[in-house]
């Protein structure tokens, strides 16, 4: 009894941690216009928002989006010799906590109304693990819009559709 009581305090305590660093995180990025932005997008709240802002850092280190999905590690191996090309899985070599981020991101809302019919659409074709990480490329895309410009054009338009 003694011994549960001490395990229901000390996840008390963890808890209180956990509540002030998100507060703290808040606050350092509130004033974020790219943090405000990706929030917007269906699954991405403060912490997978926080977690976007952290580690991909200044965005416009990466060319484009399609350098951002190579770095995060969501593209598929290439590899070529002569006239033979062979396309693979995901390479995972880069970040493993944004690519953990943008497939958890999809994984209950399926990324919202346009990046769920992708899913569906893959998903029906392809099986749902590649659709998983097809979409999660797609909402990377958007993520790196939103953190250069501080706005996703994209979601001002389908809302005017």
């Amino acid at each position: 009894m003694i011994r549960i009581e001490s395990l229901r305090d000390l996840v008390g305590t963890v808890d209180r941690e956990v509540a002030m660093l998100d507060r703290c995180i808040h606050l350092r990025l509130k004033d974020d216009q790219g943090y405000q932005a990706i929030q917007a997008l269906d699954g991405v709240g403060r912490v997978i928002a926080a977690v976007f802002c952290a580690e991909i850092g200044d965005v416009g280190r990466f060319t484009g989006p399609k350098a951002l999905c190579s770095w995060v590690g969501l593209t598929p191996r290439h590899r070529e010799s002569d006239t033979k090309t062979w396309r693979g899985k995901a390479t995972k070599q880069g970040s493993r906590l944004v690519r953990w981020a943008a497939i958890e991101a999809i994984s209950k809302m399926r990324g919202g109304p346009k990046l769920q019919i992708d899913y569906h659409r893959i998903a029906d074709r392809r099986g749902k693990y590649i659709a998983r990480v097809a979409v999660a490329r797609k909402l990377l895309t958007l993520v790196y819009f939103g953190l250069r410009d501080g706005e996703i054009r994209a979601l001002a338009r389908a809302e005017v559709a």
